[in-house]
């Protein structure tokens, strides 16, 4: 999938489970990854693969997407680019799934990250909630916020690494007003597609994520200017 991947399992489960959550990200990249001409997303894309033969889990993401699309008024536009590419879901609901697959095999407190896209659940191997610091949009040795939860999805999506490689729909061309977004909520997949969303919206990103109920966020503009939920512990 393009980025680092770290499971942390501080209490509950068995060391086996490491190897079945990377094997499930294995598979995940092999099917969805738009890097690889034979994934099976690429097949997709290049009409090889048609609905009728798709795997169940490209089913499940088209799906999520269109769904997706009508909830963000079509920010969240998996054929913005020109192809298919689910990747602003896909990398978040992955990570959901195998973070639900830790749970229901005992791994009660663990913590899962791809790339800044983080499924928290239960305690820190000190027994305290796990902190999240989301990386300054300009330096990257700092933290502009900190998120602290025995249960959060966080997701960031930003131009600091990849510059604006997210496409405004509307206007098909990249979008610009804001330098990062963070999303927090119950689902990684679903946050995932809004903070992408949100930093397609350009500034009314920040005033949609708002009125979202369930959800909390921390925005940060291209002057430099931080908007955060009440509910969002800041950063010492």
């Amino acid at each position: 999938m393009g980025t680092v991947i770290s499971v942390e399992i501080a209490a509950g489960g068995s060391p086996a489970l490491l190897d079945a959550a990377f094997a499930w990200f294995h598979e995940v990249d092999a099917r969805f990854s738009t890097y690889r001409e034979n994934s099976e997303v690429s097949r997709f894309d290049r009409g090889e693969v048609p609905i009728s033969a798709a795997s169940d889990d490209l089913r499940l993401v088209l799906a999520r997407c269109a769904d997706l699309w009508g909830e963000t008024d079509g920010y969240f536009d998996g054929y913005a680019t020109g192809r298919f590419d689910p990747s602003g879901f896909v990398k978040g609901w992955s990570v959901q799934v195998a973070s639900d697959r830790l749970l229901a095999a005992g791994a009660t407190d663990h913590c899962v990250n791809a790339g800044g896209d983080v499924r928290l659940r239960g305690h820190s191997p000190a027994g305290r909630p796990w902190r999240v610091g989301i990386r300054h949009p300009w330096n990257a040795q700092a933290t502009c916020h900190v998120v602290e939860g025995t249960d959060l999805a966080v997701a960031t999506s930003g131009v600091y690494e990849r510059g604006h490689h997210v496409v405004d729909p509307r206007r098909g061309r990249p979008a610009s007003g804001l330098r990062s977004v963070t999303v927090v909520g119950p689902d990684l997949g679903t946050a995932d597609a809004y903070a992408t969303a949100a930093l397609a919206m350009g500034p009314a990103g920040a005033r949609w994520l708002s009125r979202l109920d369930g959800w909390d966020c921390v925005v940060v503009t291209d002057e430099g200017r931080k908007l955060s939920s009440a509910a969002l512990p800041s950063a010492a």
